[in-house]
């Protein structure tokens, strides 16, 4: 049975091979969780675990590049310099849990947060990060920038539109922001993957060039319904064709998108979901008017008109400061060097203002009891500052680090005011039993009420697992 399992640690590669491969020999607190389980729990009993089933909605904030867990969630204020780095820490709205000094609108809706202070994996790059969070899943090129491939794993937008399509929008995963880039190439793991181009989520770039997150959804006037409809025709008639082509999976590809389109057209409800003007200019402003900031507002947007997954990329280019280091909105989380200013001038100020409004947005709309909220990026940051030779910038930053970092989740029955686990003194190693990306994959499949082990199949009727993680259920409380 195919399953798309990690790695062959399942299967009976020894703990000393394991412990080299990772680089932590000794550090016996990683080997629960560097690698997901491959137990399984039976359909009865997760459909009894907390939070199952308790999200419409889910919407994933992917802080790309990989947010320094020091210098966000996880300050180390009584740390040496060199690790607790320049910023100070303030107070939350949580009870002795402290955030950066430059995230203090975060900080104040801290009681509906639950953050995640042992994530930990072991893939050290970008490319290959960004496919184990979008799929739950390593890549087979593992610490590396592999390009995406037809034989990937489907993302989880993709996944979910195989197990359970959206029945009241014509798309079941958005990607706002996107396509993520990592930095100079698309990041794999985004797309349909195996499953196929007709699983992609929809893909939405830079939403602030146009009133319309989409301008062609609005109908031109010299295309009426009725020559709508007779375009519709002839893509069916020529669809009629189609079954003499089945080997030329290009065209019956690009015929599923056509459709896709099509659908999208004939929905007064999708072009609206996307008008970004139905919004209060007070409201626009609240989430900044920036890429990432808007685009978490048309996420808002997109969720109530029945879109039940909503990934936004902040920011799409994980370092996009090396193409312009004057424009905020390239800015990604991949801070090696200028680390300091980097954060302060540019990525932090927008952050706290539109990932804060967006908490603040569904909790007032009464949308946060349904919607599962998940921060997450592909890993942290070295607990060392130091300047990088082979990077630009003159000032220090910190290097790639997975074996800690810090997510957060909100909503849909999750703990808001609490704090799972734990990292140590520096924020280099987590002090318990770590999650892993393939649990989070768990986690928001059990909360939209799908079992996380349940087996569905790809085109070629070859039989798939959605993840081998665990339902986190500390998050739960």
């Amino acid at each position: 049975m195919l399953k798309f399992f990690s790695d062959k640690t399942c299967h009976g590669a020894s703990r000393r091979e394991w412990l080299r491969l990772g680089g932590i020999a000794g550090l016996n607190w990683a080997l629960p969780g560097l690698m997901p389980s491959c137990g399984q729990a039976s359909e009865s009993d997760t459909v009894r675990v907390p939070g199952f089933g308790q999200a419409k909605r889910v919407i994933i904030v992917f802080a790309s590049g990989g947010q320094s867990q020091l210098d966000t969630w996880d300050p180390k204020p009584d740390a040496p310099l060199e690790i607790r780095g320049a910023f100070d820490s303030i107070p939350t709205a949580i009870p002795g849990i402290r955030f950066c000094e430059h995230m203090p609108e975060i900080a104040k809706v801290a009681d509906k947060l639950c953050l995640v202070r042992n994530m930990s994996h072991e893939d050290l790059d970008h490319g290959s990060a960004f496919y184990l969070s979008m799929t739950g899943r390593y890549h087979r090129r593992r610490s590396g920038n592999p390009l995406p491939s037809a034989e990937d794993a489907p993302c989880h937008g993709a996944v979910l539109q195989r197990i359970r399509p959206a029945s009241q929008f014509s798309q079941t995963a958005v990607h706002l922001n996107g396509p993520a880039e990592v930095p100079l190439i698309l990041g794999p793991g985004q797309f349909g993957g195996l499953l196929g181009k007709g699983y992609d989520p929809l893909t939405l770039g830079d939403v602030t060039k146009d009133t319309d997150g989409i301008p062609s959804l609005q109908p031109h006037d010299d295309v009426p319904a009725v020559r709508l409809g007779r375009r519709q025709s002839l893509l069916a008639a020529v669809e009629q064709s189609m079954n003499s082509m089945a080997g030329q999976k290009k065209n019956l590809e690009k015929n599923e998108l056509y459709q896709q389109a099509f659908q999208l057209l004939n929905q007064p409800r999708a072009r609206v979901a996307f008008d970004l003007s139905q919004e209060s200019e007070q409201l626009r402003n609240r989430y900044g008017r920036n890429r990432s900031g808007q685009a978490c507002l048309l996420a808002r947007r997109l969720l109530e008109a029945g879109v039940p997954m909503v990934t936004v990329f902040w920011s799409h280019n994980n370092r996009g400061q090396d193409v312009d280091p004057t424009n905020t909105d390239l800015y990604g989380w991949d801070t090696h060097n200028d680390i300091f200013t980097g954060l302060q001038h540019h990525l932090l100020p927008r952050f706290d203002q539109g990932f804060s409004a967006l908490i603040e947005d569904l909790s007032d709309r009464g949308m946060l009891d349904d919607t599962l909220v998940v921060c997450m990026g592909e890993f942290g940051r070295a607990p060392l500052v130091a300047l990088e030779p082979n990077f630009a910038g003159a000032s220090p930053g910190r290097k790639h680090w997975s074996w800690v970092y810090s997510i957060a989740l909100a909503g849909a029955g999750v703990k808001g005011g609490s704090v799972v686990g734990e990292s140590d003194s520096r924020g280099a190693y987590p002090r318990s039993d770590p999650w892993g990306p393939w649990d989070v994959m768990a986690t928001i499949f059990s909360a939209l009420g799908i079992d996380p082990h349940q087996i569905y199949h790809d085109p070629l009727n070859r039989p798939l697992q959605i993840c081998d993680g665990r339902v986190m259920l500390p998050v739960y409380g």
